[in-house]
């Protein structure tokens, strides 16, 4: 069966508005975050339900058509470019709150739901969904469980596999499953930890159980200043060998600040060589003791600084700059690329030497922001996506930072994904027997490759 005939069966399935052909309309599915390389579909459909998407990979299956899964497509490693064709099957339409149990401390919701979304609906309730990435405001909570996402509060909360307690799946032959769910694994397998992170090669999340925790009932949140990068990357390390453990600690450098200041005007300290964000929730009495010790380790740290947000709303304020980060960069560059490696927290001011020496290498202006109380690091670099020699060089970059975070035994993602963009460090980081496995694994769920192809997963040469 063709592309043609595939969507003529399709439309037995669907009605005309949940199926795209124009070439115009398509476009606007040609890539997700990673603006480096671009792939338009030949297809793009939107399901609405669990038993259109069984049908549609029915379909696909029986006549070997790819498909790629999407969700909001503000993922950043090309996880949802169709690199050999064929039909990208978007999951936004579903996008169903089923049930909010407070009780028993879960919710049921489909995987279109966008993060905050949910949050939304929790206003009020003293619960919230843990998982806070950046693009939370756009991001699926689909897309979250296909490359286990983090964010800025995953130090002490967890990345996304952490808040899965069930799924339902659609596999690419089009068969239905459920994994886990409220009351948790009805067998000893953990198959929802296990589908959670596949990034689409093993099929589709259509529905998820997802965990809620209870809403802190204090925070205490800073903004502390330093003169000098290393000199803030140095108090990271010193809070967590410390004992203390923050909510979430967060660095931006100069360049970010300037950026983020220049567009957005929050009264940041543009002069500064660096600054942390340092939050840390809990029982009143807990986050007052943990708060001054954060406090000395600063001023003990050259922190020439400290900035408090003392109401809810400077909170909000200070936060509101982190996640402004990346919408900052958009009136200094045409493009850019985030990198997401991950080193042990003592190595990365060595690290973020070498990144600063990559972009003086490679003529690159190169931003920083990132999770540091993780060890991961998220380098910007800006580029002109008009000019192939930029392009070339943002790549050779984006290879050598990464081949450093091998090199100080770290990986080569740590939230966003291997995707096609990290594809080629697979056999870097693992031998050819585990990769062997993976692939036996992904053959449980996707003999055929009908999803995911040439993504996660080297193809065996």
């Amino acid at each position: 069966m063709d592309l043609e005939n595939f969507s003529a069966s399709a439309l037995n399935i669907l009605r005309e508005d949940q199926l795209l052909s124009d070439p115009v309309e398509r476009l606007v599915y040609e890539s997700d975050g990673y603006l480096v390389e671009r792939r338009i579909p030949d297809l793009v459909i939107f399901p609405e339900s669990t038993a259109q998407l069984s049908a549609i990979m029915k379909l696909a299956f029986n006549e070997g058509i790819p498909v790629v899964p999407r969700g909001a497509g503000t993922s950043l490693a090309g996880g949802c470019l169709p690199i050999d064709g064929g039909v990208t099957v978007c999951l936004s339409r579903m996008k169903t709150i089923h049930e909010i149990n407070l009780e028993d401390r879960y919710a049921i919701v489909d995987a279109g739901v966008v993060n905050g979304q949910l949050n939304q609906k929790l206003l009020g309730s003293e619960f919230h969904f843990a998982p806070d990435p950046s693009s939370a405001g756009a991001s699926t909570i689909g897309g979250n469980i296909a490359t286990n996402a983090g964010g800025p509060h995953t130090l002490k909360y967890g990345v996304t596999s952490n808040h899965v307690l069930g799924l339902e799946v659609v596999l690419p032959d089009g068969s239905i499953y459920e994994f886990g769910g409220p009351q948790g694994f009805q067998t000893q397998w953990d198959w929802s930890g296990l589908f959670t992170g596949s990034e689409g090669t093993f099929g589709f999340c259509t529905r998820a159980t997802v965990k809620l925790e209870r809403t802190p009932q204090t925070w205490r949140t800073r903004l502390a200043v330093f003169d000098q990068l290393d000199q803030a990357v140095a108090v990271v390390s010193e809070i967590i060998g410390a004992g203390i453990i923050p909510a979430a600690l967060e660095l931006m450098d100069q360049g970010m600040l300037r950026a983020i200041e220049d567009r957005y005007h929050h009264g940041l300290p543009i002069d500064a060589g660096a600054v942390l964000i340092i939050e840390v929730d809990g029982p009143e009495q807990a986050t007052l003791y943990e708060i001054d010790r954060i406090d000395s380790i600063c001023a003990a740290g050259s922190c020439s600084e400290i900035r408090k947000a003392e109401t809810a709303e400077e909170r909000i304020a200070l936060w509101k700059c982190r996640k402004q980060a990346f919408g900052a960069i958009g009136s200094l560059s045409t493009s850019f690329c985030t990198q997401d490696g991950v080193v042990p927290r003592t190595r990365l001011p060595e690290l973020l030497k070498d990144v600063i020496r990559v972009a003086q290498k490679y003529d690159l202006t190169i931003f920083n922001v990132f999770h540091a109380g993780d060890g991961n690091i998220h380098p910007i670099i800006l580029f002109d996506e008009r000019d192939p020699q930029q392009i070339e060089r943002v790549l050779a970059a984006s290879e050598e930072v990464l081949d450093q975070c091998l090199a100080y035994g770290g990986t080569v993602t740590g939230e966003h994904g291997i995707g096609i963009e990290k594809i080629d460090f697979m056999d870097k980081m693992f031998n050819e027997v585990d990769l062997e496995v993976f692939r036996e694994l992904r053959s449980v769920f996707n003999a055929k490759l009908v999803t995911g192809r040439g993504k996660l997963i080297p193809v065996q040469t």
